[in-house]
């Protein structure tokens, strides 16, 4: 007997020290897959991001840019709906890795840009825009509460980290890739054929190697996220799955309260793109001045996501968070309506410095609607983040169609009530949760 007792005696230690191992190991595999996660998106919208601030000045006849980005985001629209059923099907990392093939084909069809490449492009990318977003925030949001279960962490605080790094690397591809397509644009001819061409090229090899480094993210499962079990997926199965995905997150008020933001969040990146740089930056900067303001809007977009992921640690946090960010951007639409383009110094400073607002506003509202949606839709992470995408991308959607119809002041002020009616929103449905969690059990 003692013999067995000492057996047992020295096993003990060896057990407990490979467990610590295997958590280092562990955390070691969160941590790393937030990182590629977040450099292969970085390289892929980097080229993506810069190729669409392009869009409407390389393809102007007919109309043929605007045009082409108004289909592609009524595509992701409508791909959103089932985007949830096909990232449960498939599994978050098999969705991002498909979802890169549309961002590439995208920028491939520039290189020929015809109405027989630019639409099947829009089209396409629309579906595989859809499930790359679902499936990144799936898979970062099981990442972080992976994390925060095996190292008994408190969950808010971990999604808002790596939220935060996520979105601030993601916001600096507009700096890095602006700045790409300045050089190259400035260096090749000036944006002719040659240049353009160059550009382009050089946003393929960018995009492939992104999807490269995908190839090495671990594979992940979360509850409600599961890869394809039984063969006999019938047509039945498949209709009732997407009625569910699609109609019970809208049956949440906290999900109906956060659909006004979300619609503001698609609504003010649309307007960055279509109008700010269109009647801001251009009459004072000039068409080549755009890379530049776009390069400052992503450094500040980038700085300010990193910054509000580390302050949040729940949903206290994440109201101050929000509520300072649309306070900053009613302050530029306000300056937008009495603005009028002055030379000299000001004259330059003043589009940057509206950019640099306008960039923290989203960095902030990118980051917090994340980490809120990860936090508060723990049993259906997939429908609430396609209901994300559908709502941004139908507002994007709706700026670019309308972009052509109407001015500069009518565009604000329809900012500026979409803004009051977020920030409505969102404050009841901060009151509601507070009273939820004061109310005794």
């Amino acid at each position: 007997m003692a013999s067995v007792d000492n057996k047992g005696d020295e096993e003990e230690p060896f057990v407990v020290g490979a467990a610590s191992v295997d958590n280092s190991e562990t955390l070691r595999n969160h941590t790393k897959d937030v990182h590629i996660l977040s450099s292969a998106f970085l390289l892929i919208f980097l080229a993506y991001g810069a190729a669409q601030n392009l869009e409407t000045t390389l393809n102007t006849k007919d109309d043929m840019g605007t045009i082409s980005l108004g289909i592609l985001y009524v595509s992701f629209t409508f791909f959103s709906l089932i985007a949830s059923m096909v990232v449960r099907f498939m599994g978050s990392k098999n969705a991002v890795l498909l979802g890169t093939s549309g961002y590439w084909l995208f920028i491939a069809a520039n290189l020929k840009p015809t109405w027989y490449t630019m639409v099947p492009a829009s089209l396409y990318l629309g579906f595989a825009a859809s499930i790359i977003w679902v499936g990144q925030g799936t898979y970062l949001t099981s990442t972080a509460r992976s994390q925060a279960r095996d190292y008994h962490l408190h969950e808010g605080t971990v999604i808002g980290k790596f939220n935060g790094e996520f979105w601030g690397m993601f916001a600096s591809h507009q700096f890095v890739g602006n700045l790409i397509s300045l050089a190259i644009l400035r260096n090749g001819a000036g944006g002719t054929t040659s240049g353009t061409t160059l550009l382009l090229t050089v946003f393929l090899c960018s995009m492939t190697l992104g999807t490269i480094l995908m190839c090495f993210l671990s594979k992940r499962v979360d509850r409600g996220e599961e890869g394809p079990k039984d063969s006999s997926f019938g047509l039945c199965s498949s209709l009732i799955s997407l009625l569910k995905s699609v109609i019970t997150p809208l049956l949440d008020v906290r999900m109906l309260l956060i659909i006004p933001l979300i619609a503001y969040s698609g609504l003010q990146q649309a307007f960055v793109w279509a109008e700010f740089t269109k009647e801001i930056v251009s009459p004072a900067l000039g068409v080549s001045g755009v890379g530049g303001s776009m390069a400052v809007y992503g450094a500040f977009d980038a700085i300010c996501s990193i910054t509000a992921g580390r302050l949040t640690s729940g949903m206290s946090s994440i109201t101050w968070i929000v509520s300072a960010g649309l306070s900053l951007q009613a302050v530029v639409f306000l300056w937008i309506l009495k603005y009028s383009s002055t030379s000299g110094v000001l004259g330059i400073l003043y589009p940057l410095l509206m950019a640099a607002m306008l960039g923290i506003g989203d960095g902030v509202i990118n980051t917090q609607l994340s980490a809120l949606i990860g936090i508060l839709f723990k049993h259906d992470t997939e429908g609430a983040f396609a209901q994300l995408k559908v709502w941004q991308s139908a507002s994007i959607a709706v700026v670019f169609f309308l972009n052509p119809y109407i001015s500069l002041q009518a565009m604000v002020a329809i900012m500026l009530a979409a803004l009051v009616l977020a920030a409505g929103g969102f404050l009841v449905l901060t009151i509601q949760i507070e009273k939820a969690f004061s109310s005794p059990s």
